[in-house]
């Protein structure tokens, strides 16, 4: 197959589907579609992350990268109201559904783009910055988004990723060292890890 859930434009038909699901008290409904990532059910990892985020008042700017149709961003939104979240995909059906979710869960201190990597944020720096990286996309991609994701952050800011252990967890975590001095495994199961990195 060609085309991938990281793909600007997907040309897959079609195929809307509604979820539904709770995590540390956020209930959230979200449309989803073919063409974008984990389309039936959430994903493993992404609930994960979401359950081993630990969370701070500290966290004003809050970005979620490569937010597909929303499910990290629009949670974080929720748990802490008072940040800005901002959701940026370079899939624009991904971004479409995400803006689309927003509205349909009455959550607005979200700003939403789409863009390829940091593109539409390129600017701005963060607090804490969430990612289910596109593992798929390989090394050439997903490592230069760590690199600079260090140049975006604030300090003491965090970068967060979840990764599957087969798919290159070591390595990560090798690379997460590499930028930032420092990597921690912040939760593990089915599979997956939870690492973190804080920018000092």
């Amino acid at each position: 197959m060609s085309e991938h859930y990281y793909s600007a434009k997907p040309n897959s038909k079609h195929d809307l589907e509604e979820i539904s699901f709770e995590l540390r008290g956020v209930r959230l409904t979200l449309n989803t579609d073919a063409g974008v990532f984990s389309k039936k059910k959430l994903d493993t990892g992404t609930e994960l992350l979401i359950k081993s985020l630990r969370l701070s008042p500290e966290f004003h700017q809050i970005l979620d990268l490569g937010c597909g149709y929303g499910p990290i961003g629009l949670t974080l939104a929720k748990l802490i109201p008072e940040a800005t979240v901002y959701l940026v995909d370079i899939n624009e059906r991904a971004v479409d559904l995400t803006t689309k979710n927003a509205a349909l869960n009455q959550i607005f201190n979200v700003v939403i783009a789409a863009g390829n990597g940091f593109s539409s944020v390129v600017n701005m720096k963060f607090d804490l910055i969430v990612t289910n990286p596109p593992i798929r996309a390989g090394k050439q991609v997903i490592y230069p988004l760590m690199e600079q994701a260090y140049q975006q952050l604030n300090q003491n800011g965090w970068l967060v990723a979840v990764i599957l252990t087969r798919q290159g967890a070591k390595s990560l975590e090798k690379k997460l060292h590499e930028v930032f001095g420092n990597v921690m495994e912040w939760e593990k199961g089915s599979g997956y890890r939870v690492l973190a990195s804080r920018k000092s």
